[in-house]
């Protein structure tokens, strides 16, 4: 696996898929910089040796050139956080990128304009991935939330540099992550899976059940379960054609020897609402009317010792509608769980957009080994898939 240290980059010029995909508010100034701040180890190892650095990035889904998905918007704020003028090339192709390209000097960093102004970018044309490639000496991938596409400058990109192409510090942090948990974990190996849909888990369930010991479920996937077992949900949501699937996953657990906790009380509403009357019900006896939003007292009770037990952690998804803070208790003490666990030595991965969203809302992000930057990608890896971002590297 080729990494920056593989390189020198002195009087070389690094184009850098990166993944500045921020959100802006309605005066476009940047509101979250997270992913900016990600990819600055990467671009300051570069600029250390000597090198340039041209960033290529996405912002938003434009229909071809709209002014406000312009990385130009984000220019500023990648300056701040970079330390140093970021200079901006108006289109991210023809003689306006080249020039700038042919221009730039050794500690010196270029944005291109959005590469989805042009189609040929999601469609992975061949012939943009090449003027792209034209820009710079070595290409480097560091944007792990889009290396499950197979677009233009996250793939096709890296055939026209055979041997100077690497994962950037970010990526391969992702990538080494993942593989502590799915292939170099110490055990025991715990598993948590909420989220509201057993269908968007299946094959995650399916292809971790070798490589964990336990498996928390959680959050609206708990239903599905609790009724295929014969259990009153009243009004919870319940994938009801997931059923038979669901005694299945069970029934491979069993068979492979992992431990499957599903929670055993919940807090039960009479509306989807912050304001809602609550009660906590057995998740086998919820009433007609009412619905579960969030894990129980028992049921954390019980995860708890699962997570202080583990040696290795991973989290995915929340355990109830943490969106509202009556049904928030849940997922907050999870986290908190997680997060002692990992004090004490444990290992712990976080990703998926609501889990990641829950971390950063409670403050619980700087006490987890890893918090992954990209959802869907990590969810594809979960799932067992190659991913084509990181196949074109390894080629």
């Amino acid at each position: 696996m080729k990494t920056l240290q593989d390189f020198n980059f002195n009087a070389k010029k690094a184009i850098i898929r990166v993944d500045f995909n921020v959100p802006l508010d309605e005066h476009f100034n940047v509101t979250d910089a997270n992913r900016i701040e990600a990819a600055k180890p990467t671009i300051d190892r570069i600029l250390a040796d000597g090198g340039s650095v041209i960033l290529m990035s996405h912002l938003g889904r434009p229909k071809g050139k709209q002014d406000q998905f312009s990385l130009r918007h984000i220019v500023s704020k990648a300056s701040e956080v970079l330390g140093i003028p970021v200079l901006f090339a108006e289109d991210c192709r023809g003689t306006v990128a080249q020039n700038a390209a042919q221009n730039l000097k050794p500690g010196q960093v270029l944005l291109l304009e959005n590469l989805r102004f042009y189609a040929e970018e999601e469609a992975g044309d061949v012939n943009f991935a090449k003027e792209l490639a034209s820009l710079g000496d070595i290409y480097v991938n560091d944007a792990f939330g889009t290396a499950h596409r197979a677009h233009a400058s996250t793939t096709i990109i890296a055939q026209f540099f055979p041997t100077d192409k690497c994962f950037g510090l970010l990526l391969a942090k992702e990538i080494d992550s993942l593989n502590r948990v799915l292939n170099n974990s110490v055990k025991p190996v715990t598993a948590v899976l909420g989220g509201s849909k057993v269908s968007s888990k299946i094959t995650v369930i399916e292809n971790i059940l070798d490589k964990v010991d336990h498996m928390i479920i959680g959050g609206g996937m708990t239903f599905t379960f609790v009724k295929a077992l014969g259990g009153k949900i009243g009004d919870s949501i319940c994938e009801d054609d997931k059923q038979e699937l669901a005694l299945e996953i069970l029934r491979l657990a069993k068979e492979k020897n992992v431990q499957i906790h599903i929670p055993v009380d919940v807090v039960a509403a009479d509306a989807f609402a912050n304001d809602a009357n609550t009660q906590i019900v057995d998740v086998r006896e919820i009433p007609d009317g009412w619905q579960g939003l969030d894990a129980g007292p028992k049921s954390l009770e019980h995860f708890k010792k699962v997570i202080m037990d583990s040696k290795t952690i991973l989290w995915n998804g929340p355990l109830g509608v943490f969106e509202m803070e009556t049904f928030a208790k849940g997922t907050i003490t999870l986290g908190n769980f997680i997060a002692e666990s990992t004090a004490n030595g444990a290992f712990s991965l976080v990703g998926g957009g609501d889990s990641v969203a829950a971390v950063k809302q409670f403050g619980l992000e700087d006490k987890m080994s890893y918090v992954s930057t990209g959802g869907g990608a990590m969810l594809e890896m979960l799932e067992g898939r190659v991913l084509p971002g990181i196949a074109a590297i390894l080629d």
